[in-house]
């Protein structure tokens, strides 16, 4: 049986293995840290516990479509509820919670814009041929080839798919009302660019939102970490935590040892699931690497973040499981984030608090909460002055909306920022979420997920296509397994 080893356990890394460990490969993962998950492990202190990263679970045709592939679904791991609302928006003077029911929503949408509902069933009905198309065609494509998209039902159907203009004209054909603009451009902000440089092909982002809706899986996103991981060891794989990959030995046009902090392999394949810049640039030797440098600073990066973790012990009446704080200028947070690279003066922020929706997430009276603000990536200076800084900045901001008392409640509170980033996960430019979904940065202009130098290294993860987020992640493991499967058809020997 050949041996295939991945390098990292977040979604990308666990999906591919399980996907080679079915197709006959003995798999073995290696992991930097003691736990799985990957920028979606969970931290657990004083009775408290919380999903380090992603804490939305949209699009969960995904995740059903995943462990169908295995003969499971979702429901053997772990149950989900739909949040309704599906959140809260807090504005300048006053709040909104935006109802699961489309029709409930067209009618906010109404009393904010007469008509605007249904302008939405228009901006929808395009929405969904964009979701029902990237999801099913463009999404799995792996992007090593211009044939791959040589599909006359897809070429037919690119004009609908407005890969060429903005997603900020594209909602703005729609809606004048500033609350509805910012609403369906949120979720592009963690794409990584600018709502004027985004394809508005991503207004599938806002089908999954309003059509697909928010749900919360029964222990957290870790749930679905646990899920994965539980799948991977049923079918064969192994894993290997503490064990950091030190350095890549290359042999003729293959990998031929894979070198840890606490042993070494000779693989037949290898898939980098860890930051793929690290790898390549800093793990493989100079002329085994696909990229310079200079392409590599030339990438436009998607945000970092700044996020807080926080116990409290008392419970809150007036936030929702998930919380958007647009009571400040969205545009120049977006341009401190996408143009100047700068901290923010005042931050839009996102609170999580998922003990609403699980007891288990905290002692009984208390709340669970995350915060996360986003910020550019590369940015220096996140020492414990700037970031006690923002917390104040926001804890005040939470408690001025609420009109709820938070510091004088405080029993744990950890911070994580770019550097926090940099140091568990190698993260370039100590990014959280990968490369902006830009129309340069889309599909065959994404870095490669097959080295053309090196037969048996492949790539995965938000780095590589299809792109950032958990989805993605997961789409992006079955790519490379099928890519394999393509290239190396016979892992039984």
């Amino acid at each position: 049986m050949n041996k295939a080893y991945i390098i990292g356990s977040g979604f990308a890394g666990m999906a591919a293995a399980s996907f080679l460990a079915k197709a006959g490969w003995k798999v073995t993962v290696l992991e930097k840290n003691d736990s799985p998950g990957g920028r979606a492990r969970q931290l657990k202190a004083d009775g408290f516990a919380f999903d380090m990263g992603p804490s939305w679970y949209w699009m969960p045709d995904v995740f059903e479509r995943f462990f169908a592939a295995f003969g499971k679904t979702t429901a053997d791991f772990y149950s989900l509820q739909r949040l309704d609302p599906s959140y809260r928006v807090f504005w300048p003077d006053s709040f909104t919670d935006i109802p699961a029911n489309i029709n409930q929503l067209k009618q906010v949408f109404d009393s904010w814009e007469p008509g605007a509902g249904k302008q939405l069933d228009k901006y929808l009905k395009e929405a969904e041929f964009k979701y029902k198309t990237g999801m099913g065609k463009l999404v799995f494509k792996p992007g090593v080839s211009v044939l791959e998209f040589a599909d006359m039902d897809f070429l037919k159907g690119l004009l609908r798919m407005d890969v060429f203009s903005s997603i900020k004209n594209h909602i703005g054909q729609h809606f004048k009302d500033p609350r509805i603009r910012q609403l369906m451009e949120f979720p592009v902000l963690f794409l990584g660019a600018l709502p004027e440089q985004t394809p508005a092909l991503y207004s599938l982002m806002n089908y999954a939102d309003i059509c697909g809706g928010t749900w919360y899986p029964s222990g957290g996103m870790y749930a679905v970490v646990e899920a994965m991981y539980s799948l991977a060891l049923e079918l064969g794989v192994q894993f290997r935590f503490n064990e950091a990959v030190t350095s890549l030995k290359v042999k003729g046009k293959k990998i031929d040892k894979i070198i840890t902090t606490a042993s070494s392999f000779q693989p037949d394949l290898l898939i980098a699931a860890a930051d793929y810049h690290h790898v390549e640039q800093e793990l493989l030797p100079a002329e085994a690497r696909e990229y310079s440098a200079d392409y590599w600073n030339s990438r436009q990066m998607a945000p970092s973040c700044l996020i807080y973790y926080v116990g409290i012990n008392k419970k809150l009446n007036r936030v929702r499981h998930h919380n958007l704080f647009f009571d400040t200028s969205f545009a120049k947070h977006a341009d401190e984030i996408y143009s100047i690279h700068a901290w923010p003066d005042e931050p839009l922020f996102y609170l999580c608090v998922n003990s609403m929706s699980d007891p288990q997430a905290a002692p009984e009276g208390c709340e669970n909460l995350f915060f996360l603000i986003p910020v550019a990536s590369g940015l220096k200076g996140d020492d414990e002055i700037l970031k006690t800084k923002y917390f104040n900045m926001i804890i005040d901001r939470l408690e001025r909306h609420t009109g709820e008392s938070i510091r004088d409640h405080i029993m744990y509170n950890r911070s994580y920022s770019s550097s926090d980033f940099f140091m568990d996960y190698n993260s370039f430019k100590g990014n959280a979420y990968g490369l902006a979904n830009t129309l340069k940065q889309t599909a065959l202009l994404k870095p490669k997920c097959r080295s053309s130098k090196i037969n048996n290294l492949y790539y995965t993860g938000q780095l590589t296509v299809p792109g950032p987020g958990v989805p993605p992640s997961l789409i992006s493991g079955e790519i490379v397994a099928r890519l394999i499967a393509a290239n190396h058809p016979n892992p039984i020997s």
